[in-house]
């Protein structure tokens, strides 16, 4: 473009200085380019207005269709010049029609033709009202109302029959929602939920849904009638299996989080038997201890003494003491690793003195203070 052309001020979008190509107006009565406010307000978690600073009471954007012609119009006579006409956007839908949509949605997987017609429309509602609904206040008001429960249900169900994005997306918002649920909502949580929560572990969809797939878990499995439900699904051996692979640092957090999971699960029996009944369970927590964190350490540590206080047979006490567990209870005595830690290691070996005090691994000293 050889001649520089001047643009309307009230075309640029405040925050990109670009021109604006989806103009929407927020509740301060300013206008902005979508993608520029949008990522302001959720991106960035701001709630003021980056023009007057008033707080934006309304995440809901209105299109100014009148500033979006006038651009289209102005790029049209200015053609010559190089300016290219912006496309008209594809509307979206409103915030209410996405609650709507989700919470009936139920309705389109009981007739599958309707299903796979509306399946992109289901994974675009579901991103948006991610994105769009981060306050406690909203997600509360979504489990809240009288259609709560059923949009749990819809979320398990989008989980089970979706495609990987949109059961992705269903992971995201279930999270949300459990995390301002109360422990009666919790407790009544359906069968159903737990076993699409370990698929979505099995599936391994992405990292970001692997890590809403054991916070779930996190939240969820702290009251004992949902232990049950989750070792019922399968989440004991699912969560060994991820802690066999070597963890890295993106991993950190997970491997963390599937401890605290496992550590709870291991308080039931029903959960101890399926830790028995995986082969390679013994030496995966031990492998962990003093390897990832102090939190993974800690939670390894529980798991292994509830497997000696309410399991030991002389068959696992001669394992435990194969596979090393001895020896890195003895290691946990002797690092900084945290007084928590290191007390339950203590039991732990003071608990089968008699078994271990002649293995080779432990020190004379240590068990001159057990009972003989």
């Amino acid at each position: 473009m050889d001649q520089e052309i001047d643009i309307p001020c009230f075309f640029l979008c405040p925050i990109s200085l670009d021109i604006m190509k989806d103009p929407v107006i927020v509740s301060t009565g300013i206008t902005y380019d979508r993608d520029s406010i949008e990522k302001w307000l959720f991106t960035g978690k701001n709630n003021s207005c980056p023009v007057t600073k008033q707080v934006i009471t309304e995440t809901d954007l209105t299109p100014n269709h009148t500033l979006r012609r006038l651009i289209q119009s102005w790029c049209t006579l200015n053609a010559s010049y190089g300016i290219e006409r912006i496309a008209t956007p594809k509307p979206l839908i409103s915030k209410s029609e996405i609650e709507k949509l989700i919470k009936d949605s139920s309705a389109s997987y009981q007739n599958q033709n309707r299903f796979d017609s509306s399946r992109s429309l289901m994974d675009e509602a579901l991103s948006i009202l991610y994105h769009l609904d981060t306050s406690e206040e909203a997600r509360k008001s979504l489990l809240n109302n009288k259609k709560g429960t059923n949009l749990v249900m819809t979320l398990t169900k989008i989980m089970q029959r979706g495609n990987y994005e949109s059961r992705a997306y269903a992971a995201f918002l279930l999270k949300k929602i459990l995390e301002v649920a109360d422990p009666m909502q919790i407790i009544l949580l359906e069968r159903e939920l737990f076993n699409e929560v370990v698929q979505i572990l099995n599936d391994q969809i992405s990292h970001k849904a692997t890590t809403s797939a054991m916070q779930i878990l996190v939240i969820i499995c702290p009251w004992g009638r949902n232990r049950h439900k989750a070792v019922a699904a399968g989440a004991v051996s699912m969560i060994i299996e991820l802690l066999m692979d070597e963890t890295s640092s993106s991993e950190r957090r997970n491997s963390e989080m599937a401890m605290v999971v496992l550590d709870m699960l291991c308080q039931c029996a029903e959960g101890r038997a399926e830790f028995l009944n995986h082969g390679a369970a013994i030496a995966v927590v031990s492998k962990k201890i003093l390897r990832v964190s102090q939190i993974t350490s800690e939670r390894a540590v529980r798991v292994l003494l509830s497997i000696g206080r309410f399991c030991a047979t002389p068959c696992l006490l001669q394992e435990m003491l194969q596979l090393g567990v001895v020896a890195k209870m003895c290691l946990v005595l002797q690092v900084s690793c945290g007084n928590k830690t290191k007390e339950k290691a203590k039991e732990l070996l003071k608990l089968h003195a008699r078994v271990w005090r002649e293995s080779p691994c432990v020190p004379r000293n240590l068990y001159a203070s057990f009972p003989a």
